[in-house]
């Protein structure tokens, strides 16, 4: 379980989160929601210890989220953090050597499915398939929560629908619980299970996706409209 008890996070004068409670249930793909800058990343980062909160507690399975808690969370940054002089293969390897339960076996499968060369250079990728390859390395841990910030950034409009796909084939569901922050909320939609609404630094609501189109009659997005910008 993750849970957000009373959890505030600035930037210098800026809230990027102000006073968040919540908890989010296990094996759930769950997608984060809201406008720029409403605080979709900075609780990703603070899920995985990347960043700590002014005040409050976040608790991962019931640690404390730290640095540390890289041993169960895997993490995909909207930013790249490869070296350019490595290959495809390099990369993959070196995430091997760096993470006990990094699978090769699933990377490779993976690869193949998202048609990347081992030998390709990174310099050399494309920013789409620079996001190819982040998504690779994110899925092949065997961890229990897997945090994925943009991971469809740069990614071609044409081969969104089969990543997505792809997506949740390489997701061991009862053992996993997804994150994921979306601008491409109409693509991702058929595999959230739970949305959360964030609102200038406030969750505004936790919803079942699927209770959400009986009640509202309506997906994600259209709800979306209605409720940022009716208010």
């Amino acid at each position: 379980m993750i849970e957000f008890k009373q959890v505030s996070k600035r930037y210098g004068t800026k809230h990027a989160l102000k006073e968040v409670s919540f908890s989010l249930p296990t094996g759930k793909v769950i997608g984060i929601i809201g406008e720029n800058g409403s605080g979709k990343s900075t609780t990703l980062k603070l899920i995985a210890g990347l960043a700590k909160p002014s005040s409050g507690e976040i608790l991962v399975n019931g640690k404390a989220a730290s640095r540390r808690i890289s041993q169960i969370v895997s993490y995909l940054s909207e930013s790249d953090g490869f070296y350019p002089f490595f290959s495809v293969g390099d990369m993959v390897d070196y995430s091997h050597s760096q993470f006990a339960d990094f699978r090769p076996e699933k990377a490779n499968e993976i690869l193949s499915f998202m048609k990347l060369d081992r030998s390709q250079k990174i310099k050399n990728l494309s920013k789409g398939n620079r996001g190819r390859l982040k998504i690779v390395l994110t899925l092949a841990r065997d961890v229990p929560i897997i945090l994925m910030d943009e991971p469809l950034s740069g990614l071609d409009p044409l081969v969104r629908d089969s990543i997505i796909k792809g997506l949740i084939s390489f997701i061991d569901i009862e053992k996993q619980t997804v994150l994921i922050t979306t601008h491409e909320i109409e693509e991702v939609e058929p595999i959230l299970d739970t949305m959360v609404a964030i609102k200038d630094g406030r969750v505004i609501c936790i919803q079942d996706v699927e209770e959400l189109r009986i009640q509202e009659k309506a997906g994600i997005l259209d709800w979306m409209k209605k409720v940022y910008q009716e208010g």
